[in-house]
């Protein structure tokens, strides 16, 4: 263990001076990603992040606030951070026993350490004017997001393919794979989620699920109710013969079984509404989960399939079928920057990991995968994943 002293000294050494700070003006660049063990890393960089003080926090001594809301890292770095300028007032270095005040602009200037993604590429399936259509691997956000920044589709494809300004028109969870549309414009974005929410548009989706799926089509409604502390959901059916307010949001799923092999099917899945892991929650409604689903697989469930393949161990597996050339891209990015050298902070508490605390087993992916989305006179495809084929 350092000493105080020795921490302050190169605290102090690593301050503000000769480091370049990114902001979200810094575009995304080729260079910033390094390929290791199948994941897809992003080089740490210096970033500023800015915050205003919220009434709650008004009142507080600056290295308090920071130790009671971002419980990431310890009151000591807290300490040292402030004192060399690495967290800042209003463009200030202030002193320790600062109190804050409402709508103040907090600047914390960091040594930024991104979760890992699965390394797959980012694949363009359709370029047009004023659309761009690809297929999104499991693990990678749509767009900037928690601690989520250059490990984005959104920052991938102008990393990698100079494509920006890009405007998400739908959203996939991280874990889920397949058609993701973008606008490339504002006018065209906004166009595409006025014929969403006025119901216009038609989503399809495939999951392998646990089990022998029902022939018939299967249509479930049941309300979503989403528990954000517990990062999950659950389904209720709603019961008309009764006056019982009933949690939740109204979802409605449509399941039609495309192929099955005694253990696993392949099944089409037609959400009517939009609701945080919709598809999920009904399929496992239904009895029959994902089959690698682990925060909605049941122990009833994982015993019927052979396999017990987890989210984990489909990492393994590409997001894509091999239409998509995903294994190539990922080979060739390899090829080109396989260099894992970057700068160590001595300030940091992720250095000198690659990857951030809490991030350095297996990556996960799921196995539920956009195929097609289709409305007004257009209609946007995505080829089928290889998990996809039973045989």
């Amino acid at each position: 263990m350092k000493s105080k002293r020795k921490r302050e000294e190169e605290s102090m050494s690593m301050g503000m001076g000769g480091i370049v700070w990114q902001t979200p003006a810094n575009p995304p660049q080729r260079s910033d990603y390094i390929f290791q063990n199948g994941r897809r890393h992003v080089r740490p960089y210096y970033f500023e992040f800015i915050a205003h003080v919220k009434n709650r926090w008004a009142g507080k001594t600056i290295v308090d606030l920071f130790a009671e809301e971002f419980k990431g890292r310890p009151y000591e770095y807290y300490v040292d951070a402030v004192k060399c300028g690495r967290i800042q007032v209003d463009g200030e270095i202030v002193p320790v026993s600062y109190i804050v005040k409402s709508s103040q602009k907090i600047s914390h200037f960091l040594h930024r350490h991104e979760p890992p993604v699965m390394a797959w590429g980012v694949k363009v399936l359709k370029e047009e004017a004023e659309v761009l259509t690809v297929c999104k691997p499991a693990s990678v956000p749509v767009h900037p997001c928690g601690q989520y920044r250059k490990n984005t589709v959104v920052g991938i494809l102008e990393a990698e393919h100079g494509l920006a300004p890009l405007f998400p028109i739908h959203r996939l969870d991280r874990l889920v794979s397949g058609l993701l549309i973008l606008a490339r414009n504002a006018s065209k974005a906004d166009l595409f989620r006025q014929q969403i929410e006025s119901g216009l548009v038609k989503k399809q989706y495939i999951a392998r699920v646990v089990g022998v799926f029902p022939e018939e089509e299967q249509v479930v409604d049941a309300n979503i109710n989403y528990n954000a502390r517990e990062g999950r959901s659950t389904a209720e059916m709603v019961d008309s013969s009764t006056d019982t307010p009933t949690k939740g949001k109204a979802a409605q799923t449509k399941f039609t079984r495309i192929s099955s092999n005694g253990v696993h099917s392949i099944v089409l899945c037609e959400p009517i509404t939009g609701r945080t892991h919709q598809i999920r929650v009904h399929l496992q409604y239904t009895g029959y989960p994902i089959a690698n689903d682990a925060l909605y697989l049941t122990k009833e469930a994982s015993g019927r399939s052979v396999q017990k393949t987890t989210a984990d161990r489909a990492a393994a597996i590409s997001s894509c079928s091999p239409a998509c050339d995903v294994e190539e891209d990922c080979a060739n990015e390899w090829k080109e920057n396989s260099s894992e050298d970057f700068s160590i902070d001595p300030m940091c508490t992720n250095c000198p990991n690659l990857a951030p605390k809490g991030y350095e087993g297996e990556e996960e992916g799921l196995w539920l995968h956009c195929v097609r989305y289709s409305g007004p006179g257009w209609i946007y495809e995505c080829p089928y994943p290889e998990w996809a084929s039973l045989e």
